[in-house]
C-alpha cells in the first residue's frame, strides 16, 4: 500500500459522487461548524473591546450580542432565499456576477475565499488557546499544536466529503450539547446565587466616548456571522432535493447560533466573568458552574474540538469557490479538477498551506487575527443581498416584491455593519484585507485575461488554410558518448527523418577520440558533428548548432531526440545529472523545435 492510498483511501467513481453527498444532520455539523463555534470566542471579543472603555461598559455585553443576534436573523433569511434562488451553489459569487456584474462578482469571491483561509487559521487558534486555558504548560507549543491540526483536517478533507462529515459530526454535536448544558445550568444556579455583574467590579471607570468603544465592540461581536454563508456556497454537496435540504439546514444552524450567543453572553454578565488572555470567557464560566471537575474538562475539550473543526467549513467552501471560479477562468484551472476522492484536492491543499503560514506569521494569536476576520465575509454578505434585490426585480415572481425588501434590508445592514469594521478594525489589521481584496480582484482579472488570450491563438479559427507543409526535417541527437541509450535514440531517429545527426560537445580530447574510435562501428550510417566548448558548457554549443541548422533550413522542422535512462530505484536520480531535463525546459522556448525522449529503462 502506498503511503498516499495509507492516508487519503482508496479512489472513488465518479458515478458515486451523488452517494457521497451529505445529510441534513451531517450537513449542519460540516457547515455550521465554523458559525456555531464562534460562540467560543465571540461573547470574549465584544468584552475585551468593552474593558477599553473600562469595566463598566462591560453591562453592554447583553445589548450587543441581540443585537448580533438580529443581525444573524437578517442574514440567514436572506440567504435562505438565495439557497432556493441559486440551488447549484456559488453563493455570493455566482449572485453579484450574475446581477451585478462581473467586478462585483469577483470582489465577493476574492473576500471570500480570504475570509475562508483566515477562518481556518482563527478557528484553529482558539481551539488550541481552549487547550491552553485548561493547560497552561502546553502555551509554548501554540504555533505546532496549530500547524498539526490543519494537518489533520486537511488530510481528512482529502479523503472526502462524506467521511469528513463522519469524523467532524460527533464533535460538533457533542459542542452544542455541552454549551446547552452549561446554559441550563448557568439558569438553574442563577435562582439561587445572586447576581455579580460589574458594578461591584473595581476599576470601573467608563470611557467619555462610550459610542466609539461599543461600536468597536458590535464590529468585534461580528465575528459570529462568519460562516453563516457557507451552506449557500455548498448547496449542491446536500442530498436531493438539494436546496430544501439546504436550506432547513440554514434554519436549524441560525437558531442553535442565536440559543447559544444570548445564553454566553447573558450569563458571562451575570456571573461578572472578566476577559483575560490567559483563560477563555467560556473557560472561566464553565468553571464558575461547575469547578474543575469532568463537566469542565468535557466543555474545554469540546470548545477545542468543534473550534479546530470549525475550520472545516472552510475546507467544504474554499475548494468549491475555488473550483466554480477556476471553471470561469478566473483561477488556475488546477482548481477546478477533483480528486482520487471526488474533492477540489488542490483547493484543500492550498487552504492548508495558506492558513499555517498565517499562524506562523501571527504567532498563533487569536486576538491578532480576529481584525482581519470580518471584512471579508461582510463585503460578500453586502454585495450578495445587493445582487438578490436586482435578481428579483428581473425575475418579478410569485412575491417577488417580499423578497426584494428582505434582501434589501439584509444588504442594507450588512452593509452598515461592513462600514462599522472597516472602520473601527482597520488600524488594527482590517487595512490588510481591504489591500489583499482588490489585489486579488486583479490577479483573478489578469488570470482571466491570460486564459481567453490563449484560446484565442489556439482557436481553430486562427489556421492558415492551404499552409504548405514543412520543407526539411532534421533530427539532432545530443550525445554524452556511446551506449544503449544513444543507439536506442538513433533508431528512433532514422525511423522518422532521412537527416539524422548525432552531436558531440567536446569538453575532453580523450573521451572525444574514445567515441571517434567507436562510432563507424555503431552509427548506422549517421554522421557525428562535434562542437567544442573550450568554456565547459554543454546546452550553449548545442542551442547554437540548432541556430545554425534553422537559418539554414528556414522552412523546416528541427526533432531533438534526447537519450535517456531511466533508474530502477527513485533516489538513483540524485546520483545523476539531469541535463536532459534541462535541455528540454530550454528547447520549449525554441520556435520550429520539437523535442522528444527516449527513454532506456534500468533493471538495477
Amino acid at each position: 500500500m502506498s503511503l498516499k492510498s495509507f492516508l487519503i483511501g482508496q479512489p472513488i467513481e465518479t458515478i458515486k459522487e451523488k452517494h457521497e453527498r451529505l445529510s441534513k444532520k451531517v450537513g449542519l455539523a460540516v457547515f455550521s461548524s465554523d458559525p456555531l463555534s464562534s460562540v467560543a470566542y465571540g461573547t470574549e471579543e465584544i468584552m475585551f473591546a468593552l474593558m477599553a472603555g473600562g469595566a463598566a461598559l462591560l453591562s453592554f455585553t447583553v445589548p450587543i450580542a441581540v443585537a448580533i443576534v438580529i443581525l444573524v436573523a437578517i442574514v440567514a433569511i436572506s440567504y435562505f432565499q438565495t439557497v432556493h434562488a441559486y440551488s447549484s451553489g456559488g453563493g455570493a459569487y455566482i449572485v453579484a456576477k450574475d446581477n451585478l456584474g462581473v467586478l462585483p462578482g469577483l470582489v465577493a469571491g476574492a473576500a471570500l475565499l480570504i475570509d475562508y483561509v483566515l477562518t481556518v487559521t482563527v478557528s484553529v487558534a482558539a481551539g488550541i488557546a481552549a487547550i491552553t486555558s485548561a493547560f497552561p504548560v502546553t502555551r509554548e507549543y501554540t504555533v505546532t499544536m496549530c500547524i498539526v491540526s490543519i494537518l489533520f483536517i486537511t488530510i481528512i478533507n482529502l479523503r472526502g466529503v462524506r467521511e469528513s462529515g463522519k469524523v467532524f459530526s460527533s464533535p460538533v454535536y457533542i459542542f452544542i450539547g455541552s454549551l446547552l448544558l452549561l446554559i441550563a445550568v448557568s439558569l438553574t444556579k442563577s435562582f439561587s446565587l445572586p447576581r455579580i455583574g460589574y458594578h461591584e467590579v473595581a476599576g470601573t471607570a467608563a470611557s467619555i466616548f462610550p459610542v466609539f468603544i461599543i461600536l468597536k465592540a458590535f464590529a468585534s461581536g461580528c465575528a459570529t456571522l462568519t460562516g453563516i454563508e457557507a451552506i449557500s456556497n455548498g448547496v449542491r454537496a446536500f442530498k436531493e432535493p438539494e436546496a430544501k435540504n439546504a436550506g432547513i439546514t440554514l434554519v436549524w444552524m441560525a437558531f442553535i447560533l442565536a440559543v447559544l450567543t444570548i445564553g454566553i453572553a447573558y450569563f458571562a454578565n451575570y456571573y461578572g466573568i472578566l476577559p483575560n488572555s490567559n483563560e477563555t470567557v467560556v473557560s472561566q464560566l464553565a468553571r464558575t458552574i461547575f469547578s474543575k471537575g469532568a463537566v469542565y474538562y468535557t466543555i474545554q475539550f469540546a470548545t477545542m474540538l468543534v473550534l479546530i473543526l470549525a475550520a472545516n467549513t472552510s475546507f467544504a467552501d474554499f475548494p468549491r469557490l475555488s473550483s466554480i471560479m477556476a471553471n470561469d477562468r478566473y483561477l488556475p484551472r488546477q482548481l477546478g479538477n477533483r480528486g482520487d476522492k471526488l474533492v477540489f484536492s488542490n483547493g484543500i491543499l492550498i487552504l492548508g498551506f495558506l492558513s499555517a503560514l498565517l499562524v506562523v506569521l501571527f504567532r498563533g494569536d487569536t486576538h491578532s487575527l480576529i481584525p482581519l476576520y470580518a471584512v471579508g465575509v461582510f463585503t460578500a454578505f453586502t454585495l450578495s443581498q445587493a445582487g438578490m434585490v436586482r435578481h428579483w426585480f428581473k425575475d418579478r415572481g410569485k412575491g417577488w416584491r417580499k423578497s426584494a425588501v428582505i434582501n434589501g434590508i439584509g444588504g442594507i445592514t450588512t452593509g452598515i455593519v461592513l462600514v462599522v469594521i472597516a472602520v473601527e478594525k482597520f488600524t488594527h489589521g482590517a487595512w490588510i484585507v481591504l489591500i489583499a481584496i482588490p489585489l486579488l480582484v486583479f490577479l483573478t482579472h489578469k488570470v482571466h485575461q491570460h486564459y481567453l488570450l490563449v484560446a484565442d491563438q489556439l482557436s481553430l479559427k486562427k489556421c492558415i488554410t492551404g499552409e504548405k507543409e514543412y520543407s526539411h526535417h532534421t533530427v539532432i541527437i545530443p550525445i554524452s558518448g556511446l551506449q544503449q541509450a544513444v543507439i536506442n535514440a538513433i533508431k528512433y531517429g532514422k525511423a522518422i527523418s532521412d537527416d539524422v545527426v548525432a552531436l558531440y560537445v567536446s569538453i575532453d580530447l580523450t573521451e572525444r577520440q574514445e567515441l571517434l574510435a567507436k562510432w563507424d562501428q555503431h552509427c548506422m550510417g549517421v554522421r557525428l558533428e562535434i562542437m567544442h566548448s573550450p568554456y565547459r558548457s554543454v546546452t550553449e554549443p548545442l542551442m547554437d548548432y540548432i541556430d545554425t541548422v534553422r537559418e539554414k533550413y528556414k522552412d523546416g522542422v528541427i526533432t531533438v531526440v534526447l537519450p535517456e535512462f531511466v533508474p530502477s530505484k527513485w533516489w538513483h536520480h540524485l546520483l545523476h545529472n539531469q541535463t536532459a531535463l534541462f535541455i528540454k525546459g530550454l528547447l520549449l522556448f525554441k520556435k520550429g523545435v520539437v523535442s522528444t525522449s527516449v527513454p532506456f529503462h534500468l533493471k538495477k
